[in-house]
């Protein structure tokens, strides 16, 4: 059973995170347009700044340096710094927060699960998360400070 959470918080949630974005904003009203513009701007740019960084910084991942096995779904390529993951879902849910809070918080309870289960599932360490959660969020406060419409 802790598997199978830790495999879903690894795999899964950063995409329920994004449906919870979408569907908040169809049904519930309170996430308006401007919001999730901003939500998926900051992700998207996120994910290319990350993916940018792997390029520069050749990281094998721990699953590879200690022969553990990992308990996400799929198996991830490439390298390990930063955490893509973790970039992305913390800027989705910094621009949450910085809009609505109390949504937000669940957000940001969201980002930080994801970023503790990637390590739990062995192909993070502690470190590509806190750099992809500091791009995240920086990007997050970019986009909010250049207030872009979407």
């Amino acid at each position: 059973m802790t598997n199978l959470v830790i495999s879903f918080l690894a795999s899964i949630m950063i995409w329920v995170m994004f449906a919870g974005v979408g569907l908040l904003w169809i049904i519930d009203g309170k996430i308006k347009k401007e919001v999730a513009g901003h939500a998926f701007l900051a992700s998207v740019v996120a994910w290319v700044t990350a993916a940018m960084f792997k390029s520069f910084f050749p990281a094998l991942r721990p699953f590879v340096t200690n022969g553990h096995e990992t308990l996400v779904i799929w198996d991830p390529t490439g390298n390990s710094f930063p955490s893509i993951h973790a970039a992305v879902a913390f800027a989705l849910a910094v621009s949450i927060w910085l809009h609505k809070p109390k949504i937000g918080s669940v957000y940001l309870l969201g980002a930080f699960l994801i970023g503790a289960a990637r390590v739990v599932a062995n192909v993070h360490f502690s470190a590509d998360i806190v750099v992809g959660a500091i791009l995240g969020v920086t990007v997050a406060l970019i986009i909010e400070k250049l207030h872009i419409d979407t």
